[in-house]
């Protein structure tokens, strides 16, 4: 089966007193549409500590598009909804996302900085942790495997590493010079993991 894999980015604005309120239904519908067809993953995104405006990010990975039109017309999707509407203002901001722009995208409109950014930001990235993974698994693994399986396992290292530690740190620090007409804040990841 072909796998073409559809990334939308979903930005809702919260109701400052009803924050918890939509965190909780936020993180129970996750779990719960997790279990729909197609879906492949999602991941929340908090707004700063201290923001004055409470935008949350909703990053969903669906295989296709035909999964991602299903799960927008499911009953599961119109009940999260209609559960949230009384806890959410402003329009509701929907965007596909393609390649590296879905690091990179603004918090309050979606939109990704200049691609020479990205590039020289990912290239800043890449480097150090491709050198660090190398470093640590060719000691451990270089004698015992084969050269493909090694340069495999040094792959899957750097793609955990850029995912989850090394382009969520420097997105952030570097949110001013990709975005520098924002004055919002960057949408930060929350301490737990889905």
């Amino acid at each position: 089966m072909d796998d073409e894999s559809v990334h939308i980015a979903v930005v809702r604005r919260v109701r400052p007193e009803r924050v918890k309120d939509f965190e909780a239904a936020l993180g129970d519908f996750a779990r719960v549409s997790l279990a729909e067809p197609g879906a492949r993953g999602i991941q929340c995104l908090y707004p700063a500590p201290g923001a004055k405006v409470q935008e949350y990010g909703i990053m969903r990975t669906f295989a296709n598009a035909a999964a991602r039109d299903a799960f927008y017309a499911s009953e599961a999707y119109h009940r999260w909804e209609k559960t949230i509407e009384p806890m959410v203002e402003g329009t509701l901001q929907i965007r596909e996302l393609h390649g590296l722009e879905a690091w990179f995208r603004h918090a309050s409109d979606g939109s990704p900085p200049p691609r020479w950014k990205m590039a020289l930001l990912t290239w800043l990235a890449v480097w150090p942790v491709s050198m660090g993974i190398a470093a640590l698994v060719l000691p451990l693994l270089g004698g015992l495997m084969h050269k493909v399986l090694v340069s495999g396992v040094i792959a899957a290292g750097i793609t955990a590493t850029l995912t989850w530690v090394a382009m969520p740190v420097l997105v952030k620090a570097a949110h001013g010079w990709l975005h520098p007409n924002s004055e919002d804040k960057v949408l930060q990841v929350p301490e737990k993991n889905n």
